[in-house]
């Protein structure tokens, strides 16, 4: 390290965002240049600790070798930062954009100080890659002679097909919609995700020798029999997609849209591909959100530059405290009060709130119904939420979305007619090397692990690749 005390006089620093006024007014990304200079200062905060928490499992699932990295950065070896970078990570300029990063909570500068701005450093990384042409296609020497199928372009599904590939296979990617990409493609909003940048990655893997096959519906199109019939192997990536809804009276009023209908429909129309008309966007609309995650907080900055007129976030569980809570002490993401871009572009938020029921006139909702809530420990040490006698209230609202996250994989004919096991959860069950009950077919990323973060899709996509590899050539 050129200064081994650098963490105690250098400060944190991230990229400025775009004034609110001017980035509402598009659908680009919109945090400014850093310098490169800022960068490696930045890079020179890391303490090069002996025990590097930001790297395990609590701090970075993908398992970056990121004192490595951050060193070489320092040092201006930038193509070797790509390297150390890539050879855990397939794809930094996504993690680097949408990981919430919860390696930065485990920094052990954390404790003391602001921890060093990792996401930030990742990223840079990788762009530069990206923009000086290193980052080349990586083709196999030799085919093994066996084919394996991902169901599922996510990014599961494609760190699976980049590794297999890699490792000699023929590999085939099968996505039910007409482009590739799965929710990084329909569910993130361009302003967190120029899909552009997503293009330059699927470049590499076909040049790598991944197939694409899109349009086709798993299970529908092609038969769960015919894909074992024409594949050795089969990598099931298919995401979490069964949203949890609410089941309140005046659900079924129109304008009451369920959070990723929404997002995927407005992804659509900047995409030019054919969108759900069914799906009312938020102009000149009083919108309520009900969830307080990162899919409500997606959907506020959609509304608000599709030109609604007001935007309210309502969360069932009390506001967190402004700092990390006692109950989850570092390493561990902390559990505390996080206010995203859209909440500084117009929308409010509320605490504690149930929604009760929708109400509206000609079939279409104009009123929600709601009640704060009470938070109750009992004498086992469960919590639970009661309704507050004498709170209830109701607001007006145009467009309600239902952003309350996912309850697992959706129940497709393709995973009936698999017959592979689920867990308690409902997600598929496998066992350790990500094998399901079914021999030769595999799963990773969310439909096995549950809706969770970019960098455990890639994990469990790279992991069950090895797994798969393994298993081929054991046969």
């Amino acid at each position: 390290m050129a200064d081994p005390k650098g963490f105690l006089t250098l400060r944190r620093a991230i990229p400025g965002r775009q004034a609110v006024e001017d980035r509402v007014r598009h659908w680009r990304e919109f945090y400014g240049p850093v310098p490169e200079a800022a960068v490696r200062t930045q890079a020179a905060r890391c303490m090069d600790c002996g025990v590097p928490f930001c790297q395990g499992d609590s701090g970075c699932p993908v398992r970056n070798i990121i004192p490595e990295w951050n060193g070489l950065v320092q040092r201006g070896e930038w193509r070797e930062a790509l390297e150390s970078l890539q050879a855990t990570n397939n794809f930094p300029e996504l993690t680097g954009r949408l990981c919430p990063a919860p390696c930065e909570s485990a920094c052990v500068l954390g404790l003391v100080n602001e921890p060093v701005a990792i996401r930030h450093v990742e990223q840079t990384i990788a762009d530069r890659g990206f923009a000086e042409g290193w980052v080349v296609p990586r083709p196999p020497r030799r085919n093994s002679g066996f084919k394996v199928a991902v169901v599922g372009s996510g990014p599961a599904g494609l760190a699976a097909a980049q590794q297999l590939r890699r490792a000699g296979h023929t590999v085939v990617v099968f996505e039910k919609n007409e482009r590739v990409g799965g929710l990084l493609r329909y569910g993130i909003p361009e302003f967190k995700l120029e899909k552009s940048v997503l293009d330059l990655r699927l470049t590499q893997l076909e040049a790598e020798g991944v197939r694409f096959r899109t349009g086709i519906d798993v299970g529908e199109d092609i038969t769960a029999q015919e894909l074992r019939a024409e594949f050795d192997a089969v990598c099931v990536a298919t995401g979490a997609g069964a949203a949890r809804d609410l089941d309140v009276p005046g659900r079924p009023l129109e304008g009451v849209h369920l959070a990723m209908d929404f997002l995927t429909s407005q992804n659509r129309r900047l995409a030019g591909d054919a969108f759900t008309e069914t799906v009312s966007d938020a102009r000149d609309r009083r919108v309520v959100i009900i969830g307080g995650g990162d899919t409500g907080s997606d959907c506020a900055g959609t509304c608000v530059r599709q030109g609604a007129r007001s935007v309210r976030q309502f969360e069932l569980l009390p506001q967190p405290p402004a700092g990390r809570a006692p109950t989850t002490p570092w390493p561990l993401w902390p559990m505390q009060l996080r206010t995203s871009h859209a909440h500084e572009e117009g929308c409010d938020r509320e605490w504690s709130v149930a929604t009760t029921a929708f109400s509206g006139e000609d079939g279409r909702v104009q009123r929600i119904h709601a009640a704060r809530l009470e938070r109750q420990v009992f004498a086992d040490g469960h919590t639970d939420y009661a309704r507050l006698p004498g709170t209830d209230f109701e607001l007006e609202a145009d467009l309600v979305l239902l952003a309350m996250g996912f309850t697992g994989p959706v129940k497709s004919r393709l995973l009936v007619d698999l017959a592979v096991q689920l867990d308690g959860r409902g997600s598929i069950a496998t066992d350790g090397a990500h094998r399901t009950s079914v021999p030769g077919v595999f799963a990773a990323g969310d439909a096995h692990r549950g809706a969770s973060l970019i960098v455990w899709a890639i994990r469990e996509g790279r992991d069950a690749a090895d797994s798969i590899d393994s298993w081929l050539r054991a046969g």
